[in-house]
């Protein structure tokens, strides 16, 4: 029995074609697959098509050992897994007798008559071997074609990651090639992603060449860039060094734009460092409107440096519970680094603690101007009486406005402690 060195995934549903569903089994697949030393090749979503679907299952059968499709074995006329792949496979359907058993069993146990509409979950192609499903009516499949494999999950997910559980253990195990396929995230901020990438080719080259080789996949998002790093070897722990030398090299080169190595978002490290320095913080916000305040506050445990936040929007607001002097707000505007300094030091003040941030700017669509366009933000983060204080510009939406601005401001801080 040959390998299993590559696989391919086709997510199967209408639904999924439109913003109302999201397709998660395919996560999910991908991870246990990836445990295996499993690679991807590539992943689909079809609708309930039977010639579309057909048409990406020849395709991925010329590029991959293991197709996974999941969805589409219902009862329903647009339930057209099975008879696609029969298509595909040239392999008649046939009722399997046990499987129609155990579906009216399941509806005399509730007091009813199963309807015949659901014997059409009992056709098999010619040869496949059925995967019970303890969950629901629909069993999985699994066809051997020569040294390739068809795999048919169920879509609902309470159905489908119990029987994928016991196929990554049983069935899949004994066809795995025996490596580990092991991945560390990097995420750095303060650099673009092409500024990343030219930064990190020579690394590049050198992961190439070692035994086993490190591969990279750069991503860029707002605010931060990640390096997905990968490395598949006969041992889990042989992959595990070699990206620990990689990540450390990526950490000598990009030095503190790196603000996690095991792919932590920035408000879960700069917690921790909040937590190891014993400090806690306060934070008034004009324009970013809370967002700081609730990335700090989605982190389990904040309570302990965490103290209080302000979204002081009007200009009376920093005034009255920030204490920022109505003269320096018409002197300097209300978008303006003087004005940020005393809203975190203002809100420092106030709630008694070390440490205050301070954001005040224009997230747009309107209220720019030619000085201050929309995208102009005044950070400060004020550590005891030492305050530091930029301007910066972000692009994009007002949401991505926001998103960025925050993204700015907690790294401002990160930034900070890292030099403490």
């Amino acid at each position: 029995m040959s390998a299993l060195a590559s696989a391919a995934i086709v997510a199967i549903g209408s639904e999924l074609l439109t913003p109302l569903r999201v397709d998660t089994n395919s996560l999910v697949i991908t991870e246990a697959l990836n445990r295996l030393g499993l690679p991807l090749v590539g992943k689909a979503v079809v609708g309930d098509d039977r010639q579309a679907l057909a048409h990406t299952l020849r395709h991925f059968l010329q590029q991959a050992d293991l197709v996974v499709c999941c969805g589409g074995l219902g009862p329903t006329d647009d339930d057209v897994t099975r008879e696609a792949v029969a298509d595909v496979l040239e392999r008649p359907l046939r009722e399997d007798a046990g499987i129609a058993q155990r579906l009216r069993e399941r509806w005399a146990a509730r007091g009813e008559t199963m309807p015949e509409i659901n014997r059409r979950q009992a056709m098999v192609p010619e040869g496949a071997v059925v995967l019970a499903n303890d969950r629901g009516t629909a069993p999985g499949l699994w066809i051997d074609i020569g040294r390739q494999v068809v795999v048919l999950l169920p879509g609902p997910p309470r159905e489908m990651r119990p029987m994928l559980d016991r196929l990554a253990g049983e069935r899949l195990a004994a066809r795995a090639t025996g490596l580990s396929l092991v991945r560390r995230i990097v995420r750095v901020t303060g650099r673009t992603e092409s500024q990343t990438e030219e930064s990190m080719q020579p690394c590049y080259r050198t992961w190439s060449g070692w035994q086993p080789p490190v591969w990279a996949t750069i991503l860029a998002s707002l605010g931060q860039v990640d390096l997905h790093l990968s490395a598949t070897a006969p041992r889990a722990t042989d992959a595990e060094a070699v990206l620990a030398q990689a990540v450390d090299d990526v950490v000598a080169v990009l030095g503190s734009d790196v603000y996690s190595i095991d792919g932590q978002a920035l408000e879960v490290e700069l917690g921790a460092l909040l937590v190891r320095r014993g400090l806690r913080v306060a934070v008034a916000e004009s324009c970013t409107g809370g967002l700081i305040t609730s990335r700090l506050t989605d982190v389990p445990g904040s309570s302990r440096y965490v103290e209080r936040s302000i979204v002081s929007y009007s200009n009376l607001s920093k005034t009255e519970l920030l204490g920022v002097p109505e003269r320096l707000i018409r002197a300097e505007g209300a978008v303006s680094e003087a004005v940020a300094r005393a809203m975190a030091e203002g809100v420092r003040r106030c709630a008694g603690v070390e440490i205050g941030i301070g954001v005040t700017g224009v997230a747009g669509p309107d209220g720019g101007t030619p000085d201050k366009p929309v995208g102009t933000v005044a950070i400060a983060v004020a550590l005891g009486d030492d305050v530091q204080v930029a301007t910066r510009r972000f692009l994009g939406e007002r949401d991505m406005v926001k998103f960025q601005a925050s993204q700015a401001a907690l790294d401002m801080l990160r930034r900070r402690l890292l030099e403490m």
